[in-house]
């Protein structure tokens, strides 16, 4: 008995020393936010105003995974056509207009690379969308561009004169954005940002370039819910050598004018 009421008291005394609860309905989450959790790493574009949501989605996702490698990158807008070039740590060291593919589409067609130009037709014009290790190179002619998607002889390089009818340096410098789709699927920028900024980029190493949709949604082309998904390019390593033969392509292909 003595046990029993020496046990009901020691029961007794844990209760009274155990602070009260409040009621359900006011119980709240107080615990402040850990002082050494690391912030949240977002992309800074500066004072540029005519980002879109989906190119700053896109920057912020590289800047928080560290997709980039620690290397500058490049963002191309194809829904605004522009391009972003960004420093290592995902601040915006430039931006341009670019000229397009004229179809609107996010693929390329099988085996386009290899195809004579005329062979091309108007809906296979496209710019593909997609996650890209770039590198160096030059075409038949000697003349340096950065290649985007090897295989189906997509790049980055200054933008020609073409033909007159294409008026592409005017298509450029146009405020317009429709009139930015013109090419068989390269992207065209000026020759003095090609030169200021895209140029010493590639100097010495591969970058990433990310390419947004046409059509497509911006996680379904690369991953957002999941791992990176559009990699056609990139299956060579960021940090690989540069592509050898100094990435020039045939010339029997289809890039000359892209």
């Amino acid at each position: 008995m003595n046990r029993y009421i020496a046990a009901c008291a020691g029961f007794a005394l844990v209760i009274w020393a155990l602070p009260a609860l409040p009621p359900p309905s006011a119980v709240v989450d107080t615990a402040p936010l850990r002082p050494d959790a690391p912030p949240l790493h977002r992309a800074d574009f500066g004072t540029d105003t005519l980002v879109s949501p989906q190119a700053r989605q896109l920057a912020d996702w590289v800047a928080q995974t560290g997709d980039h490698a620690g290397a500058a990158f490049i963002i191309v807008d194809k829904k605004r056509a522009s391009v972003f070039v960004f420093e290592p740590d995902a601040r915006l060291r430039a931006h341009s207009a670019v000229l397009l593919g004229s179809a609107l589409g996010d693929v390329s067609v099988p085996g386009i690379g290899t195809r004579p130009m005329a062979q091309i037709l108007p809906a296979e014009r496209t710019t593909p969308a997609g996650r890209f290790v770039a590198e160096r190179g030059r075409n038949t002619q000697g003349e340096d561009v950065v290649w985007v998607d090897y295989d189906a002889a997509v790049s980055m390089h200054r933008v020609r004169a073409g033909t007159p009818i294409e008026r592409r340096a005017e298509r450029l410098a146009s405020p317009a954005i429709d009139d930015n789709r013109i090419s068989y699927g390269c992207i065209n920028v000026p020759v003095a940002f090609y030169e200021s900024s895209i140029q010493p980029l590639f100097a010495q190493r591969k970058a990433m370039i990310y390419v947004l949709p046409d059509i497509k949604a911006v996680h379904e082309v690369f991953g957002f819910l999941g791992t990176a998904s559009t990699e056609r390019g990139a299956s060579r390593s960021l940090h690989a050598p540069l592509h050898s033969g100094n990435g020039v392509i045939g010339s029997n292909s289809a890039w000359l004018e892209r």
